[in-house]
């Protein structure tokens, strides 16, 4: 993976099969360290398929965690947060101030440059990693992505907690640490992108103050998930340390 210039800003476990449980975790929040980096990437490939292991439409999670996370990681990770329960990390949120810097990036190198590795036999790929970029692409063509306007929502998030620590209300905690950031930072908004089959993150959003401001129909996961699927995005507006709906 090519390096990118670091910006920086101004009870007892139970081990089961794959998984961490806790009857009353209690989590650390705190920024980001590079220790962290191979869970964080763990994390975002095991929840990547609506909650669950991304590895029911790609062979291989690297080029996933390649395209979709290393920016966080490795170029932004003064706005990533990390939730830790007994010195292991049990979910993460990943930010970014500025959307549009990042989205510039990635359209000039990121994008680019996996998909060249993806070419040239870095990663394992096969039938299910090439259905996905046809269903990517093809939503592309179709409109699918909702629209934000970046002036108004500069940065934005995505929050992703291990399934054996759900349910505890660490999103939230990870959430407000972040939002109390961007403030300190004089960020006038935030968004994010989920889907309606996110309900449980659809409410935690809307309960700290985001508004939908976008949803358009997808086709992306036909014949993979039943039923209508909607592309979100939900905005938070902050001003003067207040949220502004």
């Amino acid at each position: 993976m090519r390096q990118w210039k670091v910006r920086t800003p101004s009870s007892p476990l139970t081990r089961l099969p794959g998984k961490w449980f806790m009857s009353n975790p209690d989590a650390v929040i705190r920024l980001y360290r590079p220790v962290d980096r191979e869970d964080v990437l763990r994390i975002g490939a095991d929840t990547a398929f609506f909650g669950a292991p991304i590895e029911k439409y790609m062979e291989d999670r690297r080029i996933f965690c390649d395209i979709f996370y290393s920016y966080y990681t490795d170029v932004e990770p003064g706005y990533c947060w990390i939730a830790e329960v007994e010195g292991r990390v049990a979910g993460f949120l990943a930010g970014c101030p500025d959307s549009k810097a990042k989205a510039g990036l990635y359209l000039r190198s990121i994008l680019p440059g996996s998909l060249g590795s993806l070419i040239r036999g870095k990663y394992q790929s096969g039938p299910l990693t090439r259905d996905y970029l046809h269903r990517l692409v093809g939503a592309g063509f179709r409109n699918e992505a909702p629209h934000v306007d970046f002036k108004i929502y500069p940065a934005h998030l995505h929050i992703n907690v291990d399934a054996g620590f759900r349910g505890h209300g660490f999103g939230r905690r990870l959430m407000n640490a972040y939002l109390g950031q961007l403030r300190g930072g004089q960020i006038t908004g935030v968004h994010l992108n989920t889907t309606s089959l996110n309900e449980a993150a659809c409410r935690l959003y809307e309960s700290v103050g985001f508004r939908l401001l976008d949803a358009r129909p997808t086709r992306m996961w036909e014949g993979i998930v039943e039923g209508h699927v909607e592309n979100r995005c939900y905005g938070l507006q902050l001003r003067n340390g207040q949220t502004s709906n």
